[in-house]
């Protein structure tokens, strides 16, 4: 008869639970190293959706402001819009401190406010895009942001896509 070992007695785990026990713990350590519980990354994120809010409203006041230099006759359309920019920025936590800063951004911005008084519909043109481009961006930020916010943000991008839509009419 031929001679078979006797069975051996494992010690310690088997394979299959360590295989099996690898992304759990993976998971856990990821977890562990990232620092921040969920709550706290939208917070930040909500934080940092609030400050780019407030940085685009400083430019567009910018924006209002340069329009306003380069036209002054369009002071009495514009001065009623620019106000409700500033409100924006305000409610977004930006100061007026930011449009000091953002004032010299304005002039190196990649599409200049024309000058000329025959380009007044190019002016108007240019700060209805402007409103546009900050209404969409703020329409599309709405999905990464919690419910006040996003409420703030949804009233603001509506009231930007109103601007939008009056200063292409002025512009006609």
């Amino acid at each position: 008869m031929p001679y078979s070992p006797p069975p051996r007695a494992r010690s310690g785990p088997r394979r299959r639970t360590l295989l099996a026990s690898l992304p759990g713990a993976t998971v856990l350590l990821t977890g562990c190293s990232a620092g921040s519980s969920p709550a706290e990354r939208a917070v930040s994120a909500a934080t940092r959706a609030r400050a780019r809010a407030a940085r685009d409203s400083a430019d567009l006041l910018a924006r209002y402001d340069a329009v306003l230099d380069a036209h002054p006759a369009l002071a009495d359309r514009l001065s009623p819009l620019r106000a409700a920019v500033a409100a924006h920025r305000d409610a977004f936590g930006g100061t007026a401190d930011d449009k000091a800063e953002q004032s010299g951004k304005a002039q190196k911005s990649p599409s200049p406010v024309p000058t000329a008084s025959a380009d007044r519909k190019e002016a108007l043109t240019s700060l209805a895009s402007a409103e546009r481009t900050v209404a969409d961006r703020r329409a599309a930020a709405l999905l990464e942001v919690p419910g006040e916010l996003a409420r703030l943000m949804a009233s603001v991008s509506a009231a930007g896509s109103a601007h939008a839509y009056l200063l292409t009419e002025a512009a006609k």
